[in-house]
């Protein structure tokens, strides 16, 4: 016997296609919702914990900060107590300078010259005086050259004749002269302790004085 379906199946199938068609977009669209559920979720957790991260560091930074102004703070208060030992120390080994030098002038002034004026700016040490002859300025920037021991590189600034009235009227050709010597500091003397007391001027040689010159004609 045969049968004939008289149905319309094939609307029937196109039905069945939309709603499988239309359930597996619903599955879809709630997947994909699910998806971005999931990451915004995971987003917002990774955006808090970067948060946290960023505010501990901004405190970490501000402590830091705080710890290198203390920092700068100490390196210019050490900077300064350095400074002032230095000073200290410098005043202490230079006290007996002066006689060093004195005796030193004393020392090395050839007989014939005498001086006017003696400053002292730093290192360098400027003289003025009178001599006899301009050889005795020559050999006074020898012995200052080669045979002192606190006195280094001589400059002559100035040397020229002049005429001065003696104690009996009597007048004399002399030379004005200014030099320039570099004075060494305590501590480049080896042979001079800074602490050692200083020695006993020595007498000065005939005509070697520092004393006001005569009055000039």
């Amino acid at each position: 016997m045969i049968l004939i379906n008289l149905l319309p199946h094939r609307e029937q199938k196109r039905k069945r296609r939309k709603i499988a068609f239309f359930a597996g977009l619903g599955l879809a669209a709630a997947a994909g919702l699910a998806v971005v559920g999931v990451w915004y979720g995971v987003v917002q957790q990774l955006t808090a914990a970067q948060q946290d991260r960023n505010k501990f560091l901004s405190v970490e930074i501000s402590k830091l900060e705080n710890e290198i102004r203390d920092i700068a703070t100490l390196k210019a208060e050490i900077a300064s107590l350095t400074a002032r030992q230095k000073a200290v120390e410098d005043l202490q080994i230079d006290r007996n300078l002066p006689v060093h030098l004195l005796n030193e002038l004393v020392k090395q002034t050839p007989e014939g010259m005498y001086f006017t004026a003696v400053k002292q700016d730093g290192q360098v040490l400027s003289i003025v005086g009178i001599a006899q002859t301009q050889e005795r300025v020559s050999e006074f920037l020898r012995n200052t050259a080669y045979n002192s021991e606190w006195l280094v590189k001589p400059e002559l600034v100035e040397s020229k004749a002049t005429t001065v009235v003696g104690a009996n009227r009597e007048q004399k050709r002399l030379f004005d002269f200014s030099v320039r010597v570099t004075v060494k500091r305590p501590q480049d003397v080896p042979a001079v302790s800074a602490e050692a007391p200083a020695p006993a001027p020595a007498r000065p040689a005939s005509g070697a004085t520092v004393a006001a010159p005569p009055k000039k004609a």
